[in-house]
């Protein structure tokens, strides 16, 4: 049985610090790859003829994250369930860090061939299986501190976490190429950014040890230990008991992903390439957004404790659906404060979904089941949706020549989310100590 210290030592409020910064971190190296392998990675590790064929191969390299999610997301919730949130928290940061750091010091393709961009995959795998396993504990140990009256409140914050590591990656990315000459950070100047990582973890670690164990996790740890169940993989009891639950999950994902890696990855793309602006207008305007997204994100999940998740859901899903036609259309004004405005409805409709998210994801599993569901249910939608979203945009730009099958992908991708939120039921008044498996 997991043992900790007393819960009382960690209020609620240190708890969602830790994780806000933890998360942070680790999204900032995700993200910070998405950012570099529309601007740097095409130009350096895959070089080609075609600036669009270039990006692609990049953003192959940018996927293969997304397929070790799950992995992570599996093994992670296996040893969350078992061994507690915290430790597997603090793995996963080192893991993270560790790889963004490395992809830092990678020579080119012009140094050392077919090697480079090998190296950069193998890493950007590591990405992946850390960024799987971080969502589910950082989302949990502060689902499982806070009260339920504000759950969707509190749970929210992890997930703030999420555009402000975007944010912090944009901006250290906007900060180089202003002082910089292209010829200079493309050269050396977008290292910085991943060598800076291994401060940042640092920072991360110092806060996420202080934090103590979920209390609803130690209580189900000791039950379970006495009813001699301790020992039984978790993932077997979530594909016997809670498989509605994961689909569901999956389906709520799918649109709340694809959407903000259009608007956060494939507008850089689009901004620099297919309208040939300067790359400061997408990453300037990118930045603005990504601050009224994190804003947006706990008022749309304090407004869930209020109506219910499946509402402001639904809010969400409708919203960007919607947008996603008259997203392109002001983009393609190319004017910087149309196309802010732009990116930034469609961020603060994506937090519709986002905000809710965790504590939604979270109220459908039992506890000595919760972390590998969550996981799993999260995780495996980002394999096809997330991952190729920059992928199937950027092959629908390249094979039409227009961003209107773009915005009708994106239209197919919200009705599945709202079919599932839909044919799901409201989770709000849940308690997260009892077992409400099926």
């Amino acid at each position: 049985m997991a043992t900790e210290s007393s819960p009382a030592r960690s209020s609620t409020a240190r708890v969602v610090v830790a994780s806000l910064v933890g998360t942070t971190v680790e999204w900032y190296d995700f993200f910070l790859y998405g950012s570099a392998a529309a601007l740097v990675f095409n130009k350096l590790f895959f070089p080609a003829h075609d600036p669009l064929v270039g990006t692609m191969l990049a953003f192959i390299t940018y996927a293969v994250g997304f397929i070790a999610r799950p992995l992570g997301g599996l093994v992670f919730g296996h040893y969350g369930d078992r061994l507690g949130r915290k430790k597997l928290l603090v793995l996963s940061l080192i893991m993270m860090g560790g790889a963004t750091f490395l992809i830092g010091l990678l020579p080119t393709y012009q140094a050392i061939g077919v090697a480079a961009p090998l190296l950069l995959t193998a890493l950007r795998l590591v990405q992946g299986f850390a960024i799987g396993g971080e969502w589910g504990g950082a989302v949990l140990i502060v689902s499982e501190h806070g009260s339920a009256a504000n759950r969707g409140f509190w749970a929210s914050w992890p997930q703030a976490g999420v555009p402000l590591g975007n944010l912090l990656g944009t901006a250290v990315l906007a900060v180089l190429a202003a002082v910089q000459s292209d010829e200079a950070f493309l050269a050396w100047g977008w290292r910085i950014a991943f060598l800076l990582s291994g401060v940042l973890v640092l920072i991360g670690l110092w806060v996420r040890l202080a934090v103590a164990e979920s209390p609803v996790f130690l209580e189900a740890a000791r039950k379970a230990a006495e009813q001699g169940a301790a020992d039984k993989p978790p993932i077997l009891e979530v594909l016997r008991r809670y498989r509605s639950e994961v689909l569901t999950a999956m389906g709520a994902r799918f649109a709340e992903n694809v959407v903000y890696y259009v608007l956060t990855s494939f507008v850089l793309t689009y901004v620099a390439t297919f309208l040939e602006l300067p790359r400061a207008v997408a990453l300037n305007a990118s930045l603005i957004a990504a601050v009224v997204h994190f804003i947006s994100i706990p008022l749309w999940g304090a407004l869930s404790d209020r109506v219910g998740r499946r509402p402001v859901y639904l809010v969400g899903a409708i919203g960007t659906g919607v947008w996603a036609f008259a997203f392109f259309v002001l983009l393609d004004t190319k004017s910087f404060f149309v196309i802010t405005l732009a990116t930034t409805i469609g961020l603060v409709f994506h937090g519709a979904m986002y905000g809710p998210q965790a504590a939604y994801f979270a109220e459908l599993f039992g506890t000595r089941v919760r972390y590998s569901g969550a996981s799993i249910g999260y995780q495996l939608a980002s394999i096809v949706a997330g991952s190729l979203a920059p992928i199937i945009a950027t092959a629908l730009l390249a094979g039409f020549g227009s961003a209107v099958p773009i915005s009708i992908y994106v239209a197919l991708c919200s009705l599945v989310t709202i079919v599932a939120v839909v044919r799901s039921p409201e989770t709000r008044e849940r308690d997260l100590a009892a077992d409400h498996g099926v």
